[in-house]
């Protein structure tokens, strides 16, 4: 059986200790998502104060 693939092909898993960590980074992930508008805004503020300094 020949298992050479072109192009080469590679498949990547979490190990169990990255699956840990995968319920605390999709809870980071959906907060960055809804706080997107306000992560925009105080930007925005940040860069106002900066231009007029």
């Amino acid at each position: 059986m020949d298992a050479t693939t072109v192009p080469v092909r590679v498949d990547y898993e979490l190990t169990p200790l990255g699956q840990g960590l995968y319920g605390l980074l999709s809870q980071v992930r959906d907060w960055a998502v809804d706080k997107t508008d306000e992560v925009d805004e105080a930007r925005a503020r940040y860069d106002t104060r900066q231009a007029g300094a």
